[in-house]
């Protein structure tokens, strides 16, 4: 029987959210500055794309550093996400999401992608954010230690069903 399974690679990123020394707020960047920004307008954590020869971690680090001018110190795993069909391709991404508890430094006001800003981690899920980022922020603060795996597809910029297992 012919295998009519599409060879799925999805391009591989990180995704981190940084609390503030009292935990009560989160580090987030509103992508408002360059206008073909596929996620213009949108707030989200700090991250982006693993670089070939590097592990999740040092990819977070690297993204932390480079975007919000800190050093994590302390972070934690808390899921994957396999994001089939996001950014309106085929190929879609597969993230791992990150909680960074502790860091060094002074946090940039701005960036090449947008303006740095604290925000309410009760009050994050108000914010312009894509659609399908509400159903697995409220898993990245939680208290439950177990990490998550998600599958969140999207056609064009809208999720097409949300299911995550907990270990």
């Amino acid at each position: 029987m012919k295998n009519t399974q599409e060879h799925y690679q999805p391009l591989i990123g990180t995704l981190g959210y940084v609390l503030s020394p009292d935990r009560k707020k989160v580090l987030l960047i509103h992508r408002n500055k360059r206008q073909e920004d596929h996620h213009l307008g949108k707030f989200n954590g700090l991250g982006g794309k693993l670089d070939p020869f590097e592990d999740v971690i040092s990819g977070m680090k690297r993204e932390i550093e480079e975007e919000g001018g800190i050093t994590p110190t302390e972070m934690q795993l808390r899921g994957t996400i396999n994001w089939k069909g996001f950014g309106g391709d085929d190929t879609g991404s597969f993230g791992f999401i990150f909680l960074i508890t502790k860091f060094e430094g002074k946090v940039k006001e701005t960036n090449p992608e947008g303006d740095l800003g604290w925000h309410d981690v009760d009050r994050i899920l108000e914010l312009n954010m894509w659609e399908g980022d509400r159903y697995f922020i409220p898993l990245v603060f939680d208290s439950d230690p177990r990490i998550f795996h998600g599958i969140l597809p999207y056609k064009g910029s809208k999720p097409q069903g949300w299911s995550y297992t907990r270990l």
